[in-house]
């Protein structure tokens, strides 16, 4: 999972949070280049809040689902890459990460190429 800023610093700006997203997408795809599947929260919450009904960032159906499909989203994970700046929900992936005894990368140069897997015939 990559774990990074989505509201955080930006004062719940539109444009700010659509940069952090880009920020965190920024690195799926050298993730997958490396035989990974990357996985960004947001790819998964944001559809759900929408569909839940949220009129606007914070309120009652957004944090019903934005920080506790992380949640789950780490339960599946192997790994959490946590790319730079301020973000409690971030923190709070990796503590839960640690917590699972899943590996915490802090550069995208330390996520190592996947093992080849066998092909089956």
């Amino acid at each position: 999972m990559i774990s990074g800023p989505y509201r955080g610093g930006t004062n719940d700006d539109p444009i700010l949070i659509k940069n952090n997203l880009e920020k965190l997408e920024e690195f799926a795809l050298e993730i997958f280049n490396k035989g990974h599947v990357p996985m960004v929260g947001e790819w998964l919450a944001l559809p759900l809040i929408k569909l839940a009904g949220s009129q606007k960032i914070g309120d009652e159906q957004w944090e019903r689902i934005q920080y506790p499909i992380a949640h789950r989203i780490l339960e599946k994970c192997d790994a959490v890459l946590r790319i730079k700046g301020e973000s409690k929900g971030a923190d709070q992936d990796v503590k839960i990460a640690k917590e699972r005894g899943l590996i915490i990368y802090y550069h995208i140069d330390e996520i190592p190429a996947a093992e080849k897997s066998l092909t089956i015939k």
